[in-house]
């Protein structure tokens, strides 16, 4: 049974995610904090396995209480939980080490938990399982110790004339290695790039818009009928399904979750594989579920190159065990060396 503190400043809320928490056999909500400061006291008395914590609290929000829980000697594990109007604290609070965060509830509460209470029970699991190490290392770029992998490298036919497509799915950690990710790259990176990040509606713009600032290169939340273009990344909206049609334009559904996730990661590959074929190298990062290991599949059926994320560097390892598993890859690297290895593959390829 892994422990749950629940920190914040609606008694409604405290009572609903309680009762909605303790519905699972596997967790306990052991006791609930109204703000901050009360939360950080019952941290070091109950240390619990997890916590939910809400960004907007009175006395110590939610970024004051998570700064201080990342310096603690063993710091527990953090969900935020969000409102769609505090979208860039939530980001901020991934980079200084929340594990993921929730959206909050909103509207007619009680039918929208429902919305919302598989991904919390979920997240609050794999993040009490977590067993990697809970202080974040400050230079995330710190080269593992080198492995060889039994599976041969194929050989690398050469293509003419179109541009590489990077297609890159994540999920839990994803904001962080995406950040990391795309700022590897050159302002005249020759590759066009699309992204899937499990997210919910109006998060996925602030990450594009933060992206775009913070890297070389021209990034945006995808729109209907967009076009991949080198130079452009792309990243699907929150809430909507990212497919390309017969002629490689963009189209954005609502149609069925797949995974319990909208968007979906084999949903875009699966499509985009079909059109661009051996010009595409397939990247899946951190991420739990299995979400992109079939898109993958699919990506290779036509030719295309799989790179998955080793276990030294992703946050969380279900994405990257279910495509391996799957054997839909060419390579496993920690992702300091992604970028290294696309831009190697573009110089021999293209």
């Amino acid at each position: 049974m892994k422990k749950v503190l629940v920190i914040d400043d609606s008694a409604f809320m405290r009572r609903l995610f309680t009762k909605t928490i303790n519905n699972d056999p596997e967790l306990e909500v052991i006791d609930t904090a109204r703000n901050g400061k009360k939360g950080l006291e019952k941290i070091k008395k109950l240390n619990p396995d997890v916590i939910t914590l809400d960004v907007e609290m009175p006395v110590k929000n939610g970024l004051e209480t998570l700064e201080e829980i990342v310096k603690m000697d063993d710091p527990v594990q953090v969900i935020m939980v969000s409102a769609v109007d505090n979208r860039e604290t939530v980001l901020t609070a991934l980079d200084l080490g929340a594990f993921d965060f929730i959206p909050k509830p909103s509207g007619s509460i009680s039918l929208n938990i429902d919305d919302i209470k598989e991904s919390l029970v979920q997240k609050l699991k794999t993040a009490a399982n977590y067993k990697g190490s809970k202080v974040k290392d400050k230079d995330d770029f710190k080269k593992p110790e080198p492995v060889t992998y039994k599976k041969p490298k194929r050989k690398i036919k050469k293509t003419k004339g179109d541009f590489p497509i990077i297609a890159v799915g994540s999920s839990s950690g994803g904001p962080k290695a995406l950040k990391k990710f795309i700022t590897a790259f050159p302002n005249d990176f020759p590759g066009a790039i699309i992204i899937v990040q499990h997210m919910p509606a109006g998060f996925t713009k602030s990450l594009a818009d933060r992206l775009d600032q913070e890297s070389n290169l021209n990034v945006k939340e995808a729109e209907e009928n967009d076009s991949l273009k080198p130079g452009l990344t792309l990243i699907a909206p929150g809430g909507k399904h990212l497919e390309f049609d017969q002629k490689g334009k963009i189209t954005l559904n609502k149609k069925d979750t797949k995974w319990g996730v909208r968007p979906c990661v084999d949903y875009m590959m699966e499509t985009l594989a079909p059109i661009y074929k051996e010009n595409i190298i397939g990247v899946i990062l951190t991420g739990m579920g299995h979400d992109g290991a079939e898109g993958m599949e699919e990506i290779k059926k036509y030719n295309g190159y799989g790179i998955v994320e080793d276990k030294s560097t992703a946050l969380v390892y279900g994405m990257p065990s279910s495509t391996i598993k799957k054997g839909a890859y060419d390579d496993i690297l920690p992702l300091n060396e992604i970028p290294a290895q696309i831009t190697d593959i573009i110089e021999r390829r293209f």
